[in-house]
């Protein structure tokens, strides 16, 4: 199968359904989002926004997903560390380079690089507040 960029809505979904599929399965990440999230389908279609809004730059994404992941942390008594934030994102790199190849890829991959950095840095700021 030739890959191809990420291009559409539709190319991002098989992304995040695809990725979510492995991080429900983790044994070191799944307890956090099966414990958390009860509707995944509506789940899945926030997050296919968020990735577009980044993404494309086009779709409006009103989420705070730092709230969401510091009440999660807080919930699992600031148990989140950067070894889950590692697992999470070479759980996504492996997900795009199978699925894609490209520009819009390469820049999915930089933006959860960041994320996966501000994320924790940000969670771990919020425990001594």
């Amino acid at each position: 199968m030739k890959k191809t960029d990420i291009k559409t809505r539709d190319d991002v979904f098989l992304l995040v359904d695809s990725f979510y599929k492995k991080v429900r399965n983790n044994e070191t990440l799944a307890p956090f989002f099966n414990e958390s999230i009860k509707d995944w389908d509506a789940h899945l279609q926030n997050l296919t926004s968020f990735w577009e809004s980044s993404l494309f730059l086009k779709t409006k994404y009103y989420g705070n997903p730092l709230k969401a992941h510091i009440t999660v942390d807080k919930i699992n008594n600031n148990s989140i560390t950067q070894m889950h934030f590692g697992i999470w994102l070479n759980l996504w790199l492996q997900t795009v380079d199978t699925l894609f190849e490209g520009d819009y890829a390469e820049n999915a991959k930089r933006r959860a690089r960041k994320m996966s950095t501000f994320l924790y840095m940000n969670i771990y700021q919020a425990r001594t507040v």
